[in-house]
């Protein structure tokens, strides 16, 4: 069966690997290596030299991690795929890839902390500036972009306000000046949404969430043009040396097995969760991409198979309510992160997003009642009971609302 006929829930089984080319292991096995031998001294010249294909050093690359790579390739419709020890590294290799000091950024209206905390050190050190924009329209984007603009650095669904970004419009103004979109898709995953196929060039994931599943490994990964990608590995994944261990890709190979499985499950979860959170009486407002309601909820229908498992609402009380109701979860689980089997609740003011000055914050909308959830794999009315009665102990009248 040819790539192109596979259907996702085939690929993210198969691509990339063949059994038959390790003696029949069904399970694709682990080289826990860091080095490899040569045959000859001559052979491993040859491979420095890049004339001959094998295998030199781990962190160069690893039939473990390439199979990996092949297959989150395929699932996001790419040339080729690159794995990283963390969703940062793999953010800073493509950031520090595209630019050079004194460029230009231009970036959705909100971002994850960290990729914030990067941006802003960018700044400090080598110049690198970046403006945000709402990206509501084709001129909103072309409002901030610049002579030196090297990039467009978007979020959709954004972290942690669930705002969507229109992929097709922005990847249609960005050829216009011949400047890359990068796209993080973590939210998503490949299997809810492929941004290379409206356009865009490059894909980013914090596989630790989705893609890898069970709240046990931390990685990242990239995918775009094949040449891109290659002078990616040579040169900041290589030298800054952000890789990814056998080990850790061998865990996203096992994730990725059963990621339409547990999409499918996040989802389900997520909107019977979402309808009981919009009519309780102590939510103020509930963030969902799959609420008809949503401003954005048209661009959710062109671009997104489904809602997604993860939701922010907004408690009708202070940060004090907010932090009560979290603590008086039961079996929710207060944790950063999300795409676990487990529920998980934070506080992005607090937490996620607290390196982000207090100003950017808020005209973000990431106000100290907002909270964050990713909704699990467990029964949804076990989930609901427990957010339920958490919701029901915010004493509102006492705050004056």
């Amino acid at each position: 069966m040819s790539k192109k006929h596979k259907h996702f829930e085939t690929a993210v089984i198969h691509e990339g690997y063949d059994a038959k080319d390790m003696l029949g292991s069904l399970a694709t096995p682990l080289f826990q290596t860091s080095t490899y031998t040569f045959d000859t001294a001559e052979q491993g010249e040859r491979r420095f030299a890049g004339e001959e294909d094998g295998y030199i050093y781990s962190r160069l690359g690893n039939p473990t991690v390439n199979v990996l790579e092949e297959r989150i390739a395929v699932l996001e419709n790419g040339e080729r795929g690159l794995a990283f020890g963390s969703g940062m590294a793999a953010v800073s290799a493509v950031l520090v890839a595209l630019t050079k000091a004194n460029d230009h950024i231009l970036c959705s209206s909100g971002l994850y902390g960290c990729t914030f905390g990067l941006l802003t050190m960018m700044q400090d050190k080598y110049n690198i500036t970046h403006d945000f924009s709402s990206m509501e329209s084709k001129e909103a984007v072309r409002a901030l972009i610049k002579p030196e603009t090297a990039c467009i650095y978007v979020e959709t669904p954004i972290n942690p306000t669930m705002k969507l970004i229109d992929l097709q419009m922005v990847s249609e103004v960005a050829k216009e000046f011949n400047i890359p979109v990068v796209v993080d898709n973590t939210f998503s995953s490949p299997y809810l949404q492929r941004p290379l196929e409206l356009g865009c060039d490059v894909v980013i994931h914090s596989a630790t969430k989705y893609i890898g599943g069970h709240g046990d490994v931390v990685a990242g990964l990239v995918v775009g043009k094949k040449d891109f990608l290659d002078s990616v590995q040579m040169t900041t994944q290589k030298d800054i040396g952000g890789i990814i261990s056998p080990f850790d890709a061998w865990l996203l190979i096992r994730g990725l097995k059963t990621l339409p499985v547990r999409l499918d499950r996040h989802c389900d979860n997520a909107e019977k969760i979402f309808e009981k959170l919009r009519n309780h009486p102590n939510v103020a407002k509930v963030y969902y991409p799959n609420d008809t309601d949503h401003p954005d909820y048209f661009i959710r229908k062109k671009q997104m198979k489904r809602g997604g498992g993860l939701m922010s609402f907004e408690i009708k009380g202070s940060k004090e309510d907010a932090q009560a109701m979290l603590n008086a979860l039961s079996f929710v689980k207060i944790a950063v992160s999300l795409g676990d089997a487990e529920t998980l609740i934070q506080h992005p003011a607090t937490m996620t997003h607290s390196v982000v000055p207090e100003e950017s914050r808020l005209e973000m909308g990431i106000t100290d009642q907002l909270i964050r959830l990713s909704a699990g794999l467990e029964a949804w009315e076990d989930i609901w009971n427990d957010l339920e009665q958490a919701l029901n102990k915010i004493n509102v009248h006492a705050v004056g609302n």
